[in-house]
């Protein structure tokens, strides 16, 4: 590729926590001989971001050190090869996880890479440098760079990264939505709206609770059938109930706030089958308080979600090719680096809607 014979290349770094991403010239990235290098089309700007940018998750290793660049949630063009890659050629267009995989330990093993016990955060952790920049390298890449088919856009790829993919785990494979269930979705941020989508397209009757109208309309356009405005209601679980004819059979929670979870749960019932995806702040450091009598005495499921194994991307894609599905959708803005930072401190307060996708990068 033409540009790459300059070796410097543009990126947004964390500099210093809750401050503007540092836009400054860094070092293009070389891949390893089982890697590849990718040209970034496309990547989303996730509240998994923003935990990153503040400073959470030291709890469980996720606390990207100062220096590094974020952005986890990436599609890009493969401009380089190492000599052990076999899947992939420069010029194919590709997927790329936001956990890399290491192909070899039991998860990956039997098809679980999402959760490979050797796994490497991107744009978190050292070692995995994010691609809110012109590229990024990807490691062990014929596990963890997915050629996409032809007429899957790039763009609308980085909106199916981490929030999607992970409501589509946990729709489809965790909660296993069947036709006709009614499921509740309790916080319509990306992760919210993301399963609105995917749960309707599996069949279901989606039900959206959230404090914003804006949001709460954004659902109904993604397919629920109703929503709940949890800054005036009072009881959120009753109307919940009320809704559902006495209780959900799925719900999600994608905030990771004790009242969200409690109230997803507590909406279930009898046998229902909870999925949480929305993980804690400093307040919280990993916990939350749960109504366990309930999920006791009513046999609730509770099941967590984080990612999709590569090898389960083509059904995904399926969907999207038949038209099932529509990642589109969700992306609500298309942004240069330059906008990253203001993206991730509207984030502070939930101000934002959808998802927004970084698409300029020069």
């Amino acid at each position: 590729m033409w540009y790459r014979h300059t070796i410097r290349m543009r990126a947004a770094v964390l500099e210093e926590y809750e401050e503007p991403l540092a836009i400054r010239d860094v070092e293009r990235p070389d891949p390893d001989p089982d890697g590849v290098v990718a040209k970034v089309d496309a990547c989303g700007v996730c509240r998994s971001d923003w935990h990153g940018w503040v400073g959470n998750w030291d709890w469980f290793d996720y606390k990207p050190p100062r220096g590094h660049i974020l952005g986890h949630e990436p599609s890009g063009t493969v401009v380089e090869v190492g000599e052990n890659v076999d899947t992939v050629k420069e010029g194919d267009t590709v997927a790329i996880p936001f956990n890399f995989a290491c192909g070899h330990c039991h998860e990956c093993r039997v098809g679980y890479e999402n959760l490979c016990e050797n796994h490497l955060g991107l744009g978190f952790q050292p070692g995995a440098p994010g691609a809110f920049a012109e590229e990024v390298p990807i490691p062990n890449a014929d596990i963890n760079a997915v050629k996409l088919p032809d007429g899957v856009d790039p763009v609308e790829v980085a909106g199916m990264g981490c929030r999607f993919m992970t409501s589509y785990r946990g729709m489809a494979h965790q909660a296993d939505v069947s036709r006709g269930e009614y499921v509740v979705v309790q916080g319509l941020g990306g992760i919210g709206l993301s399963a609105v989508h995917i749960a309707d397209a599996l069949g279901g009757n989606v039900i959206g609770v959230d404090l914003m109208d804006e949001k709460l309309e954004m659902a109904e356009e993604l397919g629920a059938i109703d929503t709940v405005n949890a800054a005036e209601e009072d009881d959120v679980v009753q109307a919940v109930r009320d809704i559902t004819d006495g209780g959900a059979h799925v719900s999600l929670d994608a905030l990771g706030i004790e009242e969200t979870c409690q109230n997803a749960i507590e909406s279930l019932r009898t046998r229902g089958r909870h999925v949480q995806i929305g993980l804690t702040t400093k307040e919280q450091r990993g916990y939350n308080s749960l109504p366990t009598d309930t999920i006791v005495m009513n046999e609730i499921q509770v099941q967590g979600s984080s990612g999709l194994p590569p090898s389960k991307y083509g059904e995904m894609f399926r969907m999207v090719e038949n038209g099932k599905l529509d990642p589109g959708a969700v992306i609500t803005d298309k942004i240069g680096l330059e906008g990253v930072s203001d993206e991730l401190a509207a984030m502070t307060d939930y101000e934002t809607i959808g998802i927004p996708v970084v698409n300029e990068f020069a």
